[in-house]
């Protein structure tokens, strides 16, 4: 009997951590939805949206972009030398511009773009609309939840271009440092002279075959999928409307964090899959 007693709140637990899973994933994919919708809608794009969503894509941009090109240039340069100084130490020089390509432009530069993006624009502003939303429900007097924000103006005016920024920012990102580390690895490899182009193009060439360059194109769609929808999700839904809001707003950011990393990891193995099995 006394089994049967200590057992029940052990199930009971479980099924609560569960349904709280569930939940924060159900909630995810009806916001990653609403997202695509409203990116999908021509109402996004009238007039009076144009400068309030470009405001957010050069916002979440910008100030990222030198950052990032002068972090991925450092490190490219460190493994670059590194990878070349290896190969030819082996034998192996010919082999080291498509590890180099491999390892960098394939891998690592849209993985950490990724993470840039989401460490310094949209983890800090998901943060930002789920304080900004518990202080509003906290100053807001009793039996006034009926007056909240119409949440389809809300998805429109601030959820959607912080989303769509944090998209736009890992594409551009991903693609100027991709660019900067094929001309870094070129110049490192054949040095300051143009007659060595023709190889260079002709092994990067080969490496990007179709099925490694569409590779390479979904793995940087669905990373800024994740990056731009998953920290802004739980922020998005109202906490009092849940029954397990002494959970979530406990362990919100750190929840989402978690949430976009296993995303994030579960891409980057799928597409390692991909290319190499």
């Amino acid at each position: 009997m006394s089994t049967n007693v200590s057992l029940f709140p052990s199930l009971a637990r479980l099924h609560r951590a569960t349904m709280i899973w569930l939940t924060s994933w159900w909630r995810l994919l009806q916001f990653a939805a609403l997202i695509l919708a409203r990116g999908a809608a021509p109402s996004t794009y009238r007039r009076d949206n144009h400068r309030a969503l470009a405001s957010h894509l050069v916002l979440g941009t910008a100030p990222n972009l030198l950052w990032f090109c002068v972090l991925s240039a450092l490190i490219s340069l460190v493994i670059i030398r590194i990878v070349v100084v290896t190969a030819t130490s082996y034998g192996l020089s010919g082999y080291a511009l498509e590890m180099v390509v491999r390892v960098l432009v394939l891998e690592l530069i849209p993985l950490t773009a990724a993470l840039f993006v989401a460490l310094r624009s949209t983890l800090p502003a998901g943060v930002e609309f789920a304080q900004r939303r518990l202080a509003a429900a906290a100053a807001a007097p009793a039996g006034s939840a009926g007056a909240a924000a119409d949440p389809g103006e809300a998805l429109r005016r601030e959820f959607y271009p912080r989303a769509s920024a944090g998209i736009f920012a890992v594409w551009l990102l991903a693609a100027v440092s991709c660019i900067l580390t094929l001309v870094l690895a070129y110049l490192i490899i054949y040095g300051f002279t143009p007659y060595a182009l023709p190889g260079y193009t002709r092994v990067v060439g080969q490496i990007f075959n179709p099925a490694v360059a569409l590779i390479l194109i979904l793995k940087i769609f669905f990373f800024s999928l994740a990056v731009g929808i998953i920290p802004l999700a739980s922020s998005y839904y109202d906490a009092a409307a849940n029954p397990f809001a002494a959970r979530l707003r406990s362990t919100h950011g750190l929840s989402d964090m978690v949430r976009m990393f296993s995303v994030v990891l579960l891409i980057e193995a799928a597409s390692l899959m991909g290319n190499y099995y």
